[in-house]
This record gives C-alpha cells, structure tokens and sequence, in this order.
C-alpha cells in the first residue's frame, strides 16, 4: 500500500493521486499555492482515495466560512459512506465534531489521534489550527510537546512541526525558546511562513517593533509572494510594529498597498483588515471610504453562528460603514443563539458582550464600554485568535476609560500594558494622558 511521506498509509492512492496529496500537504504547511486543486484532482482521478477527501473537508471546515463549511460536510458525508480504516475513522470523527461547533471535542480527539499517529502531518496541522482557532495555548504547545520526541530532522515535515511547537512556545510566554525554535525550524526551511509569523509574536509581545520591522523587511522575499496565503497577515503584523510606534500613515499605507488592495474575500484576511481599521480608528486616524469596501465584503460571510470571532469583526466593519441595519442583525443572532454546541456558548459569553461593547465605544457610550469590555477581556482567550489579535480589546477599553474619564481604571491599564512593555510609546501615551492634570475652568467675570 501507499503512504505519504511520513509512512502514513493511504488506502485508496495511485501513484499519480498520492504525488497530488504530497503537493497539497507541502502547500498547507507553508501556505504557499493552492492545496485544494491538487485535492480534487485526486479525488476525481481516484474516488476511492479517502483520504484526501478528508484533508480537504480539513482545509474547508479550518477555513470558518459558512459556504465553506458546508462543503466540508459534503466530504465528510462521503467519506463515511467508504470503508474507513483507523486512522480515516479517526479523523471522521474529529471533523463531526468540528463541523457541529464542539471546537474543544475535536481538539481532544486529535489530541488522542496524535497520539496514535505522531507523525500524520494533516492532523498535526488540522488540530494546532483547531488550538488556535479555540485561543487554547497550552494546547498549541503541548500538542507538538506530546510527539516531538518521536520525530527526528530525517524525518520529513520535522521544521514544520517546529514551526507549529515555535508559536505554542511563544503563546504560552516562553519568549526566548519561541524565538530560538522558530528560527531553527526557518534554518531547515526558510519558507515556513508559521515559523516565521512566530518569532514576529515573539517581537509583538515583548515590545521589539523595530525588531520586527527589521525582521519582516529581511525576510519578505520568502513570505509576501503572490501565491502565498499568508501574506497578509503578516503584512498586518508589520503594520502593528509601525502602530507601537505611532507611525500610522506607515500602517494606513500598508493596509491601503498589500493589505487590501486585493479586496481579498478570504475570511481570515478580513479578520486582519477589520482590526488594522479599528486600531487605526483609535488613534484619531479618518479611514474614509475604507469601511464601506470591507463592510461589503463581509456580507457573505457574517452569518452570527458559525464562529462569533468573525462576527465581532464583522462588526467593526459595519460601524465603520454607518450600516447599522447588519450591526443589529448580528447582535440579533448573537443574542438569540441557541443550542448547547461550543460555538453557541462563544457567541452567548464571549461574542455578545464584546460586539455589545465595541458598538458602545463606537456610539460614544463609554460608560457600558467599560461595562462590557471589562469582564470580557478575562475570558476572550477562550474564543478565538492570539494574544496580539485579543489586544485590541484592551486597546478600545483603555481608550473608552480615557475618554470617559475613568482615570483610575486607565492609568490602572496603562500600568498594566507598560509592565508587558516598558518601553512601548504607545502604552507611554496612555499612562500619559491617564494622568495628565485636569483642566481647570476658567471662571468669567
């Protein structure tokens, strides 16, 4: 029988169908090139090569886009009509999971199937995505932590799964060994763009933003191809150094150059348009007609059920845009979810008070910003995105405090943020104009 790369076997394969499933793997583990074309000419070339129908009901139900999802359900319904070996069964069964919203029962069951299968290279990458799509740290680290020991570099896929071990080090505040992982993993293959967006947290976090400059413009050669599906995201990391420093028409160029100038329809590009926006917003930025491209945009793809973290960015968009029809159709559905599925009790706990909060700040209303934001930062790590994406709450409630004159609670914040980043002169400017005196009125005559 034939295997992958890593021995794996894959019942079902010719020898044409499985050098298409090596391409498609290679493609989803440097996120370079289209995996999914390769996919559905295996499948078509050999439907009975089930596992590559698998892999892309992966890419599909990983991607967070309704139409997406239900072509994911489509593959796995198929799937399940084939006779499964283990590892198949296995993997079917994470995907059910997945697909119904229970998000941390399908990590769990890659966790056991990593066990079982240490080196299935799909499932490594399908369940570190499903870590931090769910905000689970612990899990991004110690997902790799579990099967590293049987790896070795002649192993191929080894640098990735560094790669992969490099951002769980880095999300769980192990700065030094992150860095020092991510760029091991970048010396075997310096295309890893996971790698490389590693050791750029790892400069976002410990407040290096001329580090990450530097390291971002050194490497762009290998990351901001126009076949690469990561480039923009880590374009938006570049934008945040140029943030920290307050150099926002560099950010605002950027967002209008490789950013957005695409009008990308992926959902995880959005994501990162929508926060660029926002942040530009809270620094006195007019981003103008911006807000109405990216609102369209979203249209498609908000639907207030499949992943609340979409939605709270969604929302961002339609403030912007001044659409408060689709801002209250989305509170809507955020307030009358239902069901008991993980992805319902995000939206009802976590989803609900920060899109409640963010449309507050936006109306000015910085009373129940803080009201809303306060609590919800404590608990966002449990819904979505990393800690550099969920500083944007902290961002809008230090800025709601400032503005409402809640100046215990900003300079509290200030504190808070300069105690992570001592020398950041955005945190600088927060504590101060959190302590700055008041004006004193003047008394006519």
């Amino acid at each position: 029988m034939l295997t992958d790369r890593q021995g794996n076997a894959l019942p079902g394969a010719t020898r044409e169908t499985l050098e298409l499933y090596n391409g498609a793997v290679d493609a989803f583990n440097i996120y370079r090139g289209d995996p999914v074309t390769p996919l559905d000419r295996a499948i078509e070339a050999a439907p009975d090569f089930t596992m590559a129908r698998i892999f892309r009901a992966y890419l599909f139900a990983l991607a967070t886009e309704p139409e997406a999802a239900q072509a994911a359900r489509a593959d796995v319904a198929a799937a399940k009509a084939s006779r499964l070996d283990d590892r198949e069964a296995s993997h079917v069964a994470a995907l059910e999971q997945l697909l119904a919203g229970d998000w941390t029962a399908a990590a769990v069951a890659l966790d056991r199937h990593n066990l079982r299968y240490p080196h299935d290279m799909a499932a490594l990458q399908a369940g570190h995505l499903t870590d931090f799509y769910r905000a689970n740290a612990r899990d991004l680290r110690d997902r790799l932590a579990r099967v590293l020991p049987k790896w070795s570099p002649d192993i191929p896929g080894y640098s990735i799964a560094l790669g992969m071990y490099a951002f769980g080090l880095e999300e769980t505040g192990a700065y030094g060994r992150a860095e020092e992982t991510g760029r091991q993993a970048l010396d075997l293959e310096p295309r890893d763009c996971w790698a490389h967006h590693a050791v750029a947290h790892v400069m976002e976090m410990q407040g290096r933003p001329e580090d990450g400059i530097g390291w971002m413009t050194t490497r762009e050669p290998y990351w901001s191809g126009d076949d690469n599906l990561f480039k923009v995201h880590n374009w938006w990391h570049r934008a945040l150094c140029h943030l920290e420093l307050q150099q926002t028409q560099e950010a605002l160029a950027l967002y209008d150059g490789p950013i957005r100038q695409e009008r990308s329809p992926v959902v995880l590009d959005m994501v990162d348009a929508s926060a660029l926006l926002w942040r530009l917003h809270l620094t006195g930025q007019d981003v103008g007609q911006r807000w109405q491209e990216l609102a369209q945009a979203w249209d498609s793809h908000a639907d207030g059920r499949l992943y609340p973290f979409n939605d709270w960015h969604a929302v961002m968009a339609y403030l912007g845009a001044e659409r408060d029809d689709q801002v209250e159709r989305l509170l809507t559905a955020l307030r009358d979810v239902e069901g008991d599925a993980e992805t319902s009790v995000w939206a009802r706990r976590i989803g609900l008070p920060l899109v409640e909060g963010f449309v507050a700040f936006w109306r000015s209303d910085y009373a129940t910003t803080v009201e809303r934001l306060h609590p919800a930062r404590f608990i966002a790590n449990a819904f979505g995105g990393s800690h550099a994406q969920r500083d944007i709450i902290d961002w809008t409630l230090t800025e709601a405090a400032l503005r409402g004159g809640y100046r215990d609670l900003a300079e509290g914040l200030a504190n808070e943020r300069l105690a992570a980043k001592p020398h950041s002169p955005l945190n600088l400017a927060f504590l101060k104009r959190a302590v700055a005196p008041k004006p004193v009125a003047r008394r006519t005559a």
